[in-house]
Parts: structure tokens; sequence; C-alpha cells
């Protein structure tokens, strides 16, 4: 029941919020507050627990698992399974949950009731997302993500938000139909095929697909999740959303949105489609690298901040897709130290980012400058996260973008080569960001307010986070490899020509 109160948990507190709001703002902040908490706490004791709790069930080194009947007549179950990889990416949902709520304490001001239902809905649906193992049930979550987030951009977004928040809307909303059509056929190919129609991952692993249809289908999940991801050319949406976006509605984009879209690559494309992916394998790595090195180029030539980061989630979920396609287990525990250490990082940023437009008035980085005297500890605060962001030995990111270009050499010489240039590139943007908003001469004269205790106890907690990944990932690799070599036994023999160049 643990995998179940994880999603009644947020769900209950958004709507507890929503009630309580009508007579206290403060209260209805309270409750998502501890509603977070409590959904980190439950993933705390999985953590804590998993070492003796892993067992080989259907396909998945599962943790725990709820099977339900659900609509017994059309196969549907409410199946939630937790392996190592579902139990990181819960981890990060509740971590970021929580300091998503705490970041945006007193940045919402207006409708606050509904703001908190919208967010913890938003992460119930993520969670379910990283739970789910009935293909109904899965897309079902991803749809729950949908509507929240746009109302989050749409009614506490800045300036253009309404664009932003519709062109969001229509991207996933598409793909995610594509998704569907790709759902569909896979559970009527298998019915016709065995007599057993189901959306059961575990059995439609063993579905017998013809060449064509076995691409056809994936390229259906395939856009959903590079939509998501977002993969170059697909990634239009991401930077207007962000830009935006309120300040928790960023870090809940970046920090975790966009790890749906590489979670669904790594449980869903390449074992349902081994042999499609292994076709495709050259195309998706491809796409990587142009996302690694576009991603990082657009990012320079930004003057909006939020522009800027949200540039670098671009270039650096490149790396994931590049990993996820290699498909060996260096490339795939890179991916995942990639995901994490992304989200913590870039969610920080947003963060800090957010900051200094409620004490400026402005995300223009033509009128900052020299900030740092103003701000010593936010100046500080931003030295430390943009080091991670380009990568900086000693933090998460490195961890996972070394992974990720070593498992890549032994795929392909020429595209981990290539791909190191973002690293060259991410060193460039996270040099000028500092220079530009914190050092030379100031532009105007801002007299702003530093960082208080909250944002700075947030800032702690996510850069303590990053310091472990970097210094000490071996427990976070761990967990993610019993997972991993679960999902690429359940891939089969043919999987092994993804990261072998093809049959």
């Amino acid at each position: 029941m643990i995998l179940v109160w994880l999603l009644v948990i947020p769900l209950a507190g958004g709507f507890l919020a929503w009630i309580l709001a009508r007579w206290s703002d403060q209260a209805a902040r309270w409750v998502s507050l501890l509603a977070a908490v409590a959904d980190l706490a439950l993933a705390g004791v999985l953590w804590v627990q998993s070492p003796s709790r892993l067992e080989y069930v259907g396909g998945g080194a599962w943790m725990a698992q709820v099977d339900w009947p659900w609509i017994p007549a059309f196969g549907i179950r409410f199946h939630l399974a937790l392996d190592g990889l579902s139990l990181l990416m819960v981890l990060l949902t509740a971590l970021l949950a929580l300091v998503s709520v705490a970041a945006s304490w007193r940045g919402i001001r207006e409708r606050v009731g509904f703001f908190h239902l919208n967010l913890m809905l938003v992460v119930a649906g993520i969670l379910g997302v990283f739970l789910a193992t009935d293909l109904f049930l899965f897309y079902f979550f991803w749809e729950l993500m949908l509507v929240p987030m746009y109302f989050l951009i749409d009614i506490w977004g800045h300036g253009n938000r309404h664009y932003a928040a519709v062109k969001f809307f229509l991207f996933t909303q598409a793909s995610g139909l594509l998704m569907l059509l790709a759902i569909l056929g896979l559970y009527f190919i298998h019915g016709r095929q065995t007599g057993d129609y189901t959306f059961d991952y575990s059995r439609l692993l063993c579905t017998d697909l013809s060449p064509t249809a076995a691409m056809l289908l994936m390229l259906g999940f395939f856009a959903a999740f590079a939509v998501k991801l977002p993969a170059v050319p697909f990634h239009t949406w991401l930077p207007d959303a962000h830009t935006e976006a309120p300040t928790a509605g960023s870090v809940i984009l970046a920090g975790l949105l966009l790890k749906t879209g590489a979670y669904g690559l790594i449980r869903f494309v390449v074992p349902l489609f081994p042999g499609a992916a292994a076709d495709f394998a050259p195309v998706a790595m491809a796409m990587g690298v142009v996302g690694i090195l576009y991603g990082a180029i657009l990012a320079l030539s930004q003057t909006d901040l939020k522009r800027l980061v949200a540039y670098t989630s671009v270039s650096h979920m490149g790396f994931v897709l590049l990993g996820v396609f290699a498909w060996n287990r260096l490339a795939l525990q890179g991916s995942v130290m990639q995901m994490i250490s992304h989200g913590l990082s870039t969610g920080a940023l947003f963060i800090l980012v957010g900051a200094l437009q409620d004490r400026l008035g402005t995300r223009d980085m033509g009128r900052m400058g020299g900030l740092w005297t103003a701000m010593p500890r936010l100046g500080g605060v931003a030295l430390f996260f943009a080091m991670a962001s380009l990568g900086l030995p000693g933090l998460g990111n490195f961890v996972g973008e070394f992974l990720v270009l070593l498992g890549t050499w032994q795929t392909s010489v020429a595209l981990a080569a290539v791909a190191t240039g973002g690293l060259v590139a991410a060193t460039i943007y996270a040099v000028w960001f500092m220079h530009q908003v914190f050092h030379g001469p100031p532009r105007e004269p801002w007299k702003p307010a530093d960082l208080n205790l909250r944002e700075m106890a947030i800032a702690v907690v996510l850069a303590l986070a990053l310091v472990v990944l970097g210094l000490y990932p071996q427990p976070v690799l761990d967990t993610a490899g019993v997972a991993l070599g679960a999902i690429e036994q359940a891939a089969g023999p043919l999987a092994a020509a993804v990261a072998g160049g093809g049959p």
C-alpha cells in the first residue's frame, strides 16, 4: 500500500489546501508542505528497505507492487510497481515537490489554494508515471500531468503566459495521442496473437511484431517521450514555457516533467521494441548530439536569464538521449545520474532566477551586473550551481556526463567526440552568465536584498545532494544497476544490437 499512499498523499494534500485556502492562505501552504514532506519520508523508507526487498518479478526487479483489477473487460489493471529506477525518480520527485512548495512560499499571493492543488496534481501525475506498469494506467497519469501544468503556466505565469501555456498543451497533447495510438496498436496485436488482451507491461514485452509494425509503434512512443525530453527539433515549447512559468512551475518542468520523457525511453521504448530501437539508434543518438550542441549554442545567445537556463536543459537532456540509445550499462547509468543531477542543479538555477526577478523586476542580463557586492550569498550559490551545470568534477553532473560519454565511446567514437564539445560550450555559457549578472560595473543602481534563510536552506539542500552524488555516487549506481539489468534482460538479446551498431 505504500505505493498507493505515495499518490494519495499529494492528491489529498492538494484538495485540502484548496479547501483551507478559503480561510487561510498560510494553512494551504503548510498542508502542501506537509504532504510533500510525508511523500519524501515514504520514499526514504523505501530507499532504506530496498536492499532487502529486491526480487525478480515479471520483467523487473520490483521492490514493491500493487496489482488490482480496474476494468477487467478490457484487460486494464491498477498495477503499480517500484524498482531501483522508479525509486530514484520517486525520491527526486518528492524532494523537488518539497522544494517547489518552499520556493513559492511568498511568490504566490493570488488563488493560493488553487495553485497548490495544481502543483500537487502535477506531482501525483509524475509519481504515477514513474510507478505505473499497466500502459493504460501509464497513459492516464501521463495526461494527468498536462492540465494542471497548463493552469500553473496560464494563471500564475509571466508576460506572454497564455501563448506559452497553449503551446505547451498542444505539443504534449499531440505527441501523447500518438503514444495512445501506439499503445492501442500493441494491445490489439498482442491480443490477436495470444487471445490475451492486456495492457500489462511485462506481458506485452513478449509481443511478436513485424519490423514495420515495431518501427511504427516505437515511433509513436518515441514522439511522446522526445517532446517531453525535449529532443531537438521537438523542443520549441520548452523555452517559452520556462520563461513564462512561475518559479515552482519551472522547477517542476525542468526537474521532473523532462525526466518522464527520459524514463519512458528507458522503460518502454527499447524493451518493448528492441529491434526497431536498434535500427533507429543512430538517428536518436545523432539527435542527442545535435541537442547537446544546439542547446548550448542557443544558451549563449540569450539575454533573458530564464531562457538561458531553459536552453541549457535542452543541451543537458541531449546527453540522456545519447546515453539511452547507446544502450550499454555505463551509458544507461550515466543517463540516470544525469537525470537526477540535472533535476537538482537546473531546479536550483530556476529558483535563483526567480529570486532575482522578484527583487529586480527583470530577467534581462543587459540590465544586471555587479550584483555580487549587494547579494554575496546569491552570487556564491549561483556560482556553485553554474559550476555544477557545466560538469565540474566532484559534483553529480560530471559523473552523469562522464559515464554517458564513456558508454557512447564504446558504441560510436565519433559521436562521443562531438558530444564532448557540449562540455566546452557549457563552460563558456556558465562563465558568461556569472560575469554578466554578478561581476563588472553595475548597470543600474540596484539595492536588492540577499537570499533569506528559507532560500538559503533550499539552496544548501540541493547543493549537498549534488556534492554527495559527485563524491559518492555508488549507492545510486547500485540501485539503478539492478533495475537496468532487469530492463536489459526484459529487452531480450536483440537489444544488444543497439550497442553493437545493428544486428
